[in-house]
C-alpha cells in the first residue's frame, strides 16, 4: 500500500511537467487539416488556408513540439486564384510529401479549378506549379 501511494505521488509531480512540454493543438490558433512529412530529422507540417492569401502555410520542426512558419507554398497570386471565393470555397486539406529530392504538395482548391500539386526542392520554396487534371497550371 505504501510503495502504491508513493507511485501515485510521484506520477502526479511528473504529469504535470510533461503536459507543459506538449500542447494540443500543437500549432496554436487557425490551423485546420495538418499534413506532416519527416525528411531526416526534419518535420513539415501544411494546413488549409480556405480563402486567404497567401495560401497553405508551411511549418518546420525538429521535435515535433516546437514549430516554426518557414512560408507559404502559395505565395504568389497566380498560383492561388480566390476569384469570388466565400468561406466555404478555397484551398482544402493539403498534404506534403517528400521523395528523392523534391517536395510535393497536392491540395484542392474548391471553386477555382480543384485538385492540383505544386513543387519545390526546398521546403520553404519557391514552389512551381504543375500540371492539374486535364488542364496545365503555368509554372510561376
Amino acid at each position: 500500500m505504501k510503495k502504491t501511494i508513493i507511485l501515485l505521488i510521484v506520477f502526479l509531480c511528473v504529469l504535470p511537467s510533461t503536459a507543459q512540454q506538449l500542447r494540443n493543438p500543437i500549432i496554436p490558433g487557425f490551423h485546420p487539416d495538418p499534413s506532416i512529412c519527416r525528411v531526416g530529422d526534419d518535420f513539415y507540417l501544411v494546413n488549409s488556408s480556405f480563402q486567404y492569401f497567401p495560401g497553405v502555410p508551411i511549418f518546420h520542426s525538429k521535435d515535433l513540439v516546437n514549430w516554426q512558419q518557414i512560408g507559404n507554398v502559395l505565395d504568389r497570386e497566380s498560383q492561388l486564384p480566390l476569384k469570388g471565393t466565400s468561406s466555404w470555397l478555397g484551398i482544402y486539406a493539403p498534404t506534403i510529401r517528400y521523395h528523392e529530392g523534391t517536395y510535393y504538395m497536392i491540395t484542392t482548391n474548391v471553386g477555382n479549378g480543384g485538385n492540383f500539386m505544386v513543387t519545390a526542392k526546398n521546403p520553404a520554396g519557391p514552389h512551381l506549379a504543375r500540371t492539374a487534371g486535364h488542364r496545365s497550371l503555368a509554372v510561376v
